[in-house]
Order: structure tokens, then sequence, then C-alpha cells
């Protein structure tokens, strides 16, 4: 049974441990996220502050005041006081048994009168409760005696007033089953040489009252005046936040395209300031986009327009080029060698002409994608085999690594085909003649193909820039393949027109990579490559799932895969 208890407790506390940190959670977010909330709740807490010590000052000071006045008041009328009893007790025999009786009545005088002096400007003590005692030593060696509740009065202001001082205290008594405060004020009463003292109990009930009543209203007050100061600081934040948030917004919309977005100015205040401010740089921006896209239209215009313009001509010089060509062998051993370096340029020519062609139907976005299912291993066959001569003349070997089973994907052959030429064709360039390894790995959602060389590398940063339209790491190097400087720029677009990725990597002197990754379906995304570069992580999380790759393979190095992934199991070599 203890133990079900304690089971029970123990879960009872993890659940609201748990929901305690929930919300503490939710509440940090709301107090990053809100700078409204951060305003409001500062101000109330500064707020709590002020008010809290405005009101221990303010009850401090009624307080101090109300215990004064009662003060004055009490020892006014206990000295009035004094002169009545000493008026009663006028020849009273000091050995004679009437000392009690006379106290008696000096006692119900008091009680019976009003011991504040007609005309006094001081206000009223109220109520009190006389006491009158006197020493045995000055009543004929009697018992000490008394009138009144002298129980009541402490020991320390006896002391004092047997002292023939005139001293007060405040003191709480028990009074049946309440408490109850006095202001006991005690004096000497001279008289015949008695030694008399006069005790005057005033009942501080009004007083507290009084004090708990203000205390009551200084924290109903000082609620009220709390949630006043948040609900103002609140609106006040809000008139603020409000603009900021809308420009916010409109930031956002502006980012996402639509370059009209525009913020209302109201008034001349700073907030209306910030709306002119923005508006002017949304008008500036929006005007510089418009004149790139002016720009970059121009510009596809005018490659369209050379593109087309130069077919025909070059479509003459190439006849007239071929004819020249077929008749080398009756030319002399130089016009010859220059008659074969004029097709060699022409054909150069007319492949760059095709990128231009190619690359200006991309940019202007009339590409359209003729996807169809079918199996990737063939594609990748056909595109190194017009590399493989070249290969062959810079020592290079190529290494096929394929799965052994299909891997069928929806994509058009002919952009994949002419993707992996122009890698192989870039890694054979680049390779110094060390091999170049081709692998071919998929998951369920995607395939990937990576081209591994061990040549020349890649500068740091470099690999940002390797798909920009001319750009060549080396300007000085000889090209083997007579690339046009496009190849991996419209490489890229291909890619992107798959809804697929092209990365590279790649360090100085220890060669490069290339992954093309395309999604198996059209119009379906995926959430990794099935191929890691060599700089990426030993594993890749996929649904939870963490997956060790081999590392044995020299193109993947530390590759990773999404589960579950296929890797390639036959390795063909190309000669």
């Amino acid at each position: 049974m203890v133990s079900r208890l304690l089971r029970g407790a123990a879960r009872f506390t993890a659940r609201t441990v748990a929901f305690g940190r929930t919300q503490a959670g939710t509440f940090a977010v709301l107090w990053r996220r809100s700078l409204q909330l951060r305003v409001t709740i500062s101000t109330l807490a500064m707020s709590s502050a002020v008010v809290f010590v405005l009101g221990m000052v303010l009850q401090y000071q009624i307080t101090e005041r109300l215990v004064s006045t009662k003060e004055d008041a009490a020892i006014e009328a206990t000295r009035n006081a004094v002169q009545i009893v000493e008026g009663e007790l006028v020849g009273v025999n000091p050995g004679s048994d009437a000392v009690e009786s006379r106290l008696s009545n000096a006692l119900n005088r008091l009680v019976s009168s009003n011991p504040d002096e007609p005309g006094s400007s001081s206000p009223p003590a109220g109520a009190f409760e006389p006491v009158l005692a006197a020493d045995a030593t000055d009543l004929a060696q009697s018992d000490r005696r008394y009138v009144g509740p002298y129980q009541d009065v402490p020991a320390l202001l006896r002391r004092d007033v047997q002292a023939g001082n005139l001293a007060h205290q405040i003191y709480t008594v028990n009074r049946g089953s309440e408490r109850v405060t006095f202001l006991m004020i005690g004096v000497p009463v001279s008289n015949a040489g008695h030694g008399l003292q006069l005790y005057m109990l005033f009942p501080l009930t009004a007083e507290k009252a009084t004090i708990n009543l203000v205390q009551s209203t200084l924290i109903v007050g000082g609620v009220v005046l709390l949630l006043l100061l948040a609900g103002i600081a609140n609106l006040v934040t809000r008139q603020v936040v409000r603009p900021v948030r809308g420009a916010a917004q409109a930031a956002e919309r502006f980012a996402d395209g639509e370059l009209d977005e525009r913020l209302p100015v109201v008034g001349e205040d700073d907030l209306a300031k910030l709306a002119q401010s923005y508006n002017a740089m949304a008008e500036s921006i929006q005007g510089q986009i418009r004149q790139l896209e002016e720009f970059g239209t121009l510009q596809r215009r005018f490659t369209s327009d050379v593109s087309h313009e130069l077919r025909t001509p070059l479509t003459t010089v190439r006849m007239a080029a071929d004819v020249l060509h077929a008749s080398r062998g009756q030319f002399p051993p130089g016009l010859a060698r220059s008659t074969e370096l004029l097709v060699d340029e022409l054909d150069r020519f007319e492949s760059l002409l095709a990128d231009l062609l190619e690359i200006s139907r991309l940019d202007a976005g009339v590409e359209e994608l003729v996807a169809e299912e079918v199996d990737v291993r063939p594609i990748v066959r056909r595109a190194v085999e017009p590399v493989r001569r070249i290969a062959e003349n810079t020592g290079s070997e190529i290494i096929l690594d394929l799965p052994d089973v299909e891997v069928t994907a929806e994509v058009e052959s002919r952009r994949v085909e002419r993707i992996l030429r122009n890698l192989v064709a870039n890694a054979v360039d680049h390779g110094a003649g060390q091999p170049v390894v081709i692998r071919l790995g998929f998951d369920d959602e995607a395939l990937a193909v990576t081209v591994r060389d061990h040549g020349v590398g890649l500068r740091p940063g470099e690999a940002d820039l390797v798909f920009n339209r001319f750009w060549r790491a080396d300007p000085s190097r000889n090209r083997h393949t007579g690339g046009t400087g496009l190849g991996l720029a419209i490489s890229l677009e291909d890619a992107r027109l798959h809804g697929g990725g092209l990365d590279a990597w790649g360090e100085p002197g220890n060669g490069a990579c290339f992954r093309l990754t395309l999604p198996r379906r059209t119009g379906v995304g995926y959430r990794g490559s099935p191929l890691s570069l060599p700089g990426d992580p030993d594993t890749v999380v996929i649904e939870a799932v963490t997956l060790p790759l081999p590392t044995d393979d020299p193109v993947a190095g530390n590759g990773t895969a999404a589960a579950p992934a296929r890797w390639a199991g036959d390795r063909e070599e190309v000669r």
C-alpha cells in the first residue's frame, strides 16, 4: 500500500515537473519572440516594486502619525487624571484602613469624569481603563494594594513609574479568548508622601482598525494601479509594435516577390518616417530589380539572336572547311595542317554555339522536361563512351561502380547523359592521369552519381565557382576535351530542371568529386542524397535511424545513404 502511494506520488510529481517545464518553455519562447510581452512584464515588475515601496512608506507614515497622536492625547489625559486623583486623596492617613476605599472612589471618579481638560486643543484620548496602585512601604507595611487590572501592567513599565518617571508602553494582553493591545501610560502620584502610581490603559482597537483599513485600501489600490499600468503599457507598446510587425510582414512579402508591397504612412511621427524610409528603399530595390531583369532579358535576347545569326555563316564556313579538309592530301604539309586546325576549331565553335543556344533557352524558361522511367545504368555507360579515347590518351583509368539491380527513375535520358558526360570529361581534364571512379547509388526517394578524380583538386571557395559560366580554375592549363566553359553551368540547369542538384567538393592535391542527385519520381522531393561527398560526415540520420556506411571505396570515401540504401555491386574498367 505504501509503495503504491509512493509510486503514485512520484508519477504525480513527474507530471507536475513536466507540465512546469512545458509551460516554462512556452513562456520562454513567447518572451524571446514578443517585444510587447517583455515591455509589459518589465513595466509591471518595476511598477510593482515602486508601488510596494510607496505602500510601505505610506503605511509607516500613517501608523506613526496615528500612534503619535494617540500618545500625545493619552499623556495629556493622564496628567489631567493625576490632578483628579490627587484631589480625591487629600487628607488620607497612610495607616488608615480607608486607603483602599479612597482609591476606589478616586478610580470611580476617573471613570465617571472626562480627564481631558475643557477647551484643550489636543484631540480626546478615547476610552481608557485606570489603575491605581500603592506601595506597601508607604501604607502601614500592609500588602501592596491596587484598584483596576494591575496585573496587565508590564513589569518594565512599573519599574519606570516607581522610579518617579512618566512612562508609556504599547503592550498586548489576553482578555479571555482575545488579545487586546493597549497604550499604557504610567505616572507617579504625589500626595502626602504616598507612593502611588496611576496607570491609564488606552485600547488601540480603533487605531488598529484604521491601520487595517488603510492597509487594505493600499493593497487594493496598488493592485488596481498595477493592472492599470499593465494595461497602459500593453496599449502603448501595442501602438509601437503593431507598425513594426506590419513592416516585418511587408518585408517578408517583399522578399517573397511581391515587389509592389508598401507600408501605409500615417501621421508625421517616427513610425511614419520609418514607413517612408521603407517605402523609399522598396521603391529603389524594385527599380534595380526591374532594371536587372530588363538587362538580363536583353542579354538573353542578344545571346539568342547572335547565336541564331551565326548559324548561317557558320554553316557556310563549315561546308567550305569540309571541302578543304577532304582535299588536304593535295595540299602542301603546312597548308594541310592548317586545314585540320580549321576543322577542329570549327567543331569547337559549333559546340560553343550549341551551348549558347541551349543555355539561352534555359534562361528563357522555355525548356520542358520530357521524362520517362528508364534504367539509369545504361545512361552512365553511354556517357563514358565519348570520353574513353581521351582518357586512354591521358593515361586515366575510368572505373564504373554500378549496382547489380536496375536503378529506375523518371528522367530525361538526353539531359542526364549530357550532365554525366560533362562531369566525366571535366574529371579526365583535371585528373592528372589518375583513375576516375564513377559510382551510382540510390534509395527509395532519390539516386545519385558521383564522379571522383584524384588530380589537382579545388582550392577553398572554388567549389562554389565551378558552375559559373566560362569560369576556369586554371586558365593556363591545356584542355583535352575542348570544352566551351558552359558545360557545368548547363549541367546545373539540367539537374534543377529535374528537381535535383549538383554539388562539388575538392582539395588541392587530393582531387575533386562531383555529385549529381535526382529524385526518382518527377515532382517528388527527397530528404537527402544516397551518396556523400568526401567532406560529409560518416553517417546520415534518415527517419531517426543512423546508418554507418562503408569507407573502403575510393569514390565516396566516407559516404552516406538514406535508408534503405543500395550500393554498387559490379565494378567495370573502361579502357
